[in-house]
Order: structure tokens, then C-alpha cells, then sequence
């Protein structure tokens, strides 16, 4: 969990600072308290404590009871495809020229190369563990939903109008939506596979010595 924060923090905080420099979102008068390299304090904290949040609540599931997954790491790059082409989905809208595309296609350049490590590293023991992997996403991203969707009604930020397309979902832009939605498929597939290598790793490691001690 805190090498994932790391990654979080490391991997989203460029991105998020320029977002922030192209006016995709404001905050509301005295929200901010501190920058650093152009990001609020705040959003620091949500990178940190969201990945905690889901993280957490993924560990409250009771462990999968499947077996371990038979095809070997980089199996299938068949089942990163669909991730491709939501990242050249989101390469065209980011650079398409209309803005009201701007903030969906930055989502999808984003968030697409980690989906393709990922399902390209386990992408069958994802499928194995499809049903933690959805309720350990859903559970998380409902709860954000909502707190954004509040923070929102209450003007502590505000989602610029000129870079989203307008759609939205009980009133929180289809973005933001798309935005946790994203974050916590990487957060919950990345604690998988990582289970899922430390076992294999454990596996290799006994049988080694059962081994060597035949």
C-alpha cells in the first residue's frame, strides 16, 4: 500500500498540474491553503487518501478462493486491446481540436497505459478475480462519487465548463465520473497482481525447497 501511494502520487501529480495550468478546474475563494509545484496541498492528500481508502476496503473482502491463474505472466496481450484503444480514444479527443473533449481525453491518455501494464502483466488472474475486483471498485468509487458531487454543490472546486463536454451523471460531470472510476481499477488491479506475483514467488520459492531437501 505505501509503494502504491508512492506511484500514485509520483505518476498523478504531473498530470494533475497541468490540467490545472489549461483551467479544467478552479477552486472557490480561501479552499487552497498551500502549492506546491502548482498543486494544492489538498490534492496531495486525495491522491494519498484515496489509494489508502480503496486499498483498505479491498483487504475488508474476504480473499478470493480461486486457484492461482494458469496462464503465465504476459500471457494474453489480446486482453490489453481494449484498454488501447480507449488510450488512442483519448489521444484523439485530448488533440482533436474541440475543447469541450479536453478533460475526457486527458482521463483516457492517462489512465490507459497503466490498464495495459496491467492487463498485459496478469490480465487472466484479473478475470479470475472479476468479482472482488468489482465489488472492491464499486463500493470506493460510489462513496467518491458522491463526496465529489458534494464538494461540487458546495463550490469548494469547480469543473471549468469550456474543457468537459457538458454530460452528466445526477449532476456530477461524466469526467469525474470516468476519474474515480479509473483510479480505482488501477488501485485494486495493481494490489491484485501484486498478491497474485507474491504467491507465484512464494510458490517458486517452495517448491525449490522441497526440492532440495528431497
Amino acid at each position: 500500500m505505501g509503494l502504491l501511494v508512492c506511484i500514485a502520487v509520483l505518476y498523478t501529480t504531473p498530470w494533475d498540474s497541468y490540467l490545472l495550468s489549461r483551467g479544467v478546474w478552479s477552486y472557490g475563494d480561501g479552499v487552497v491553503l498551500l502549492r506546491l509545484w502548482g498543486v494544492p496541498l489538498g490534492e496531495y492528500l486525495f491522491f494519498i487518501i484515496q489509494t489508502l481508502i480503496t486499498s483498505v476496503w479491498l483487504y475488508m473482502l474476504p480473499f478470493s478462493d480461486v486457484e492461482d491463474a494458469q496462464a503465465s505472466v504476459f500471457g494474453d496481450m489480446r486482453l490489453t486491446l481494449p484498454w488501447l484503444v480507449l488510450g488512442m480514444l483519448g489521444g484523439w479527443l485530448l488533440f482533436s481540436g474541440d475543447p469541450s473533449y479536453f478533460y475526457l481525453g486527458a482521463i483516457l491518455a492517462w489512465a490507459a497505459p497503466v490498464m495495459v501494464v496491467q492487463w498485459g502483466f496478469g490480465g487472466q488472474r484479473l478475470l479470475e478475480e472479476r468479482t472482488r475486483l468489482f465489488t472492491a471498485v464499486a463500493v470506493p468509487t460510489l462513496y467518491l462519487w458522491i463526496v465529489d458531487w458534494v464538494a461540487i454543490e458546495r463550490g469548494l472546486w469547480t469543473i471549468s465548463r469550456d474543457t468537459r463536454t457538458g454530460v452528466d451523471l445526477l449532476g456530477l460531470p461524466v469526467e469525474e465520473a470516468v476519474f474515480f472510476l479509473a483510479t480505482n481499477l488501477m488501485v485494486v488491479q495493481g494490489l491484485i497482481l501484486y498478491e497474485w506475483l507474491m504467491s507465484e514467488d512464494s510458490s517458486v520459492s517452495a517448491s525449490s525447497t522441497l526440492i532440495e531437501d528431497a
